[in-house]
């Protein structure tokens, strides 16, 4: 598989990363814990050298899980998590609830300690790439760079970034430290990061992870006209990071956008959620683009589009169908970052 450096750092992974968002166990409804410690092995085994989880999956429950997962081939790969919000009550038996401020928490000691905590529940003495999971507007930027910088002086993470954050904020972040990495959504139906995000981290060598490759399960072809979500799946409300996606006339037209995308796909012998990857990946500033792979059919799926190469005609056909169904790409649209 294609490998990929963050910027001007010495990390280098594969172009698909493996998203653990889905393994949550509480925000994506049932899941087959059997079938995706498998799946984690496998994506290890098909040369996916990056895994991505957070505290706050569950909370508590991916890191866990991809712990008991890659057991002893911890060190083939390398390990993201990220931090950042503060939970009540603390006690590490008990479901963290989160506190005030949308739980974000960027101060020194919260960072600090929920790195700790990464660590224990991680199984690891250090953490390859840590991240602020979103930006605290209450606590100045300085000070939880400064704490990332303290971890790393420690030795108990390689390197750190941030996730969601806009191009001021990276460039403060960047002002008390060096970020390896921005890690924002990014997928055919939500283009918000090409207006400049993506453009800044190409031109500071700062790398870009994209999540949400595959629209959260607009562009896999699994939905029709009549989907709904169960309680438990965070799409019931709808929205996608601000963008109505998941109701209404907004998933009805994506819905039929995913249709015609397969039809292309397919004459290539290729699926919608491969066009999808490879459309993603197509993007020379992107570093890492993350897909959830949740059993051994969707892994040997996604790997499949791994080397995968779109021409201008393939990426201007996708630009037509979704103007043609009135799907916006939202590259114009406020990135409602933070």
């Amino acid at each position: 598989m294609e490998q990929r450096t963050f910027g001007d750092t010495d990390l280098v992974t594969s172009a698909i990363g493996f998203g653990t968002w889905e393994m949550s166990t509480t925000m994506y409804g049932d899941l087959d814990v059997a079938e995706a410690s498998k799946a984690v092995n496998m994506a290890i085994d098909a040369g996916i050298t990056l895994m991505d989880t957070a505290e706050v999956y569950g909370p508590w429950h991916s890191e866990r899980l991809l712990a008991d997962a890659l057991g002893s081939r911890r060190d083939e790969i390398v390990l993201v998590t990220k931090v950042g919000f503060r939970y009540e009550p603390e006690d590490p038996s008990a479901d963290p609830v989160l506190s005030d401020n949308k739980g974000k928490d960027g101060t020194r000691d919260n960072i600090i300690k929920s790195a700790e905590g990464c660590l224990q529940r991680l199984k690891t003495d250090h953490i390859d790439l840590l991240l602020m999971h979103w930006p605290d507007h209450k606590t100045p930027i300085a000070e939880t760079i400064g704490a990332f910088e303290e971890l790393k002086q420690a030795g108990k993470i390689r390197h750190y970034g941030v996730s969601n954050y806009s191009v001021a904020m990276m460039e403060e972040a960047n002002r008390h430290g060096k970020i390896a990495t921005n890690q924002v959504g990014y997928h055919i139906y939500d283009q918000r990061m090409d207006a400049d995000v993506l453009p800044w981290c190409g031109a500071n060598n700062v790398g870009f992870m994209g999540y949400g490759t595959l629209g959260f399960g607009l562009l896999t072809g699994a939905f029709n006209a009549a989907t709904t979500f169960p309680e438990g799946d965070w799409r019931a409300g709808g929205k996608m990071f601000e963008l109505n996606q998941f109701q209404g006339d907004p998933l009805q037209n994506a819905i039929r956008a995913t249709a015609r995308l397969a039809q292309l796909a397919d004459g290539y012998g290729k699926s919608v959620a491969q066009l999808a990857i490879a459309w993603a990946l197509g993007n020379p500033a992107l570093t890492v683009g993350l897909v959830g792979m949740r059993n051994e059919k969707e892994l040997a799926e996604n790997v499949a589009a791994a080397d995968w190469r779109l021409t201008d005609d393939d990426r201007a056909a996708i630009t037509t169908i979704l103007d043609e169904e009135g799907v916006p790409t939202h590259r114009d649209s406020p990135q409602a970052l933070g």
